[in-house]
């Protein structure tokens, strides 16, 4: 397994449209700092590392960092613990339902988009739906309509609709990837957080082959 770093991963992003907002990946303290300022907080700090598959349970994530004291603090006792890592992600927090989004290859088919509930719930639940691509909008919306917690993306308990046109766009461009790179394996984004006026993917995951 070949996991792409981070710096690729962005500009593989950048060619097909799939922004990922006020994220950025450094290797001191320093510049993690001066990056939360910028964008302001609270702030989420991350280890970038594919020896972790699931970062929350392995305490590799912390959310909610209000201040830069609080940040230096946990920038500290992460870099202390986690040894064997790419570097730490700072991205903006972001509130909003939880989706997830992938991309796989079957022998028959080729190319897959998945789609469902995200973050611990994609597993519990396996509420999801595939298409093979390429996708047209008129795909794309369908498959987000038919998972069988759509409502929850919908005025839910009095939140709003999620932007659902947001939603398919990124599925449309995930299959224009997944068509154009051959050397792409397969992409997780979960979760991936929507609320009425936006989307932004908290986390990402793309695998290549081995002699890509």
């Amino acid at each position: 397994m070949n996991l792409l770093n981070f710096k690729d991963s962005q500009e593989l992003f950048k060619k097909y449209n799939i922004i990922i907002k006020d994220t950025d990946i450094f290797n001191d303290k320093e510049s993690v700092l001066k990056f939360a300022k910028k964008i302001g907080f609270p702030v989420i700090l991350k280890v970038f590392s594919d020896k972790i598959v699931h970062k929350t349970e392995k305490g590799a994530v912390i959310t909610n960092i209000n201040d830069v004291n609080e940040l230096a603090d946990v920038y500290d006792s992460l870099d202390k613990k986690f040894k064997d890592k790419e570097g730490m992600m700072v991205q903006k927090q972001f509130d909003g339902r939880e989706v997830v989004v992938g991309m796989a290859h079957d022998n028959t088919f080729g190319p897959i988009i998945m789609f469902g509930l995200g973050g611990i719930f994609v597993e519990i639940l396996k509420d999801v739906s595939f298409r093979v691509c390429p996708l047209n909008k008129k795909d794309a919306l369908e498959m987000i309509k038919e998972i069988k917690s759509f409502e929850v993306l919908t005025n839910f308990r009095g939140k709003k609709k999620v932007n659902l046109n947001k939603l398919a766009e990124l599925l449309l461009n995930l299959s224009k990837l997944a068509l154009k790179e051959k050397e792409v394996v397969s992409i997780d984004f979960n979760p991936v957080f929507l609320n009425e006026k936006e989307i932004n993917i908290a986390d990402f995951r793309i695998i290549i082959k081995k002699n890509a």
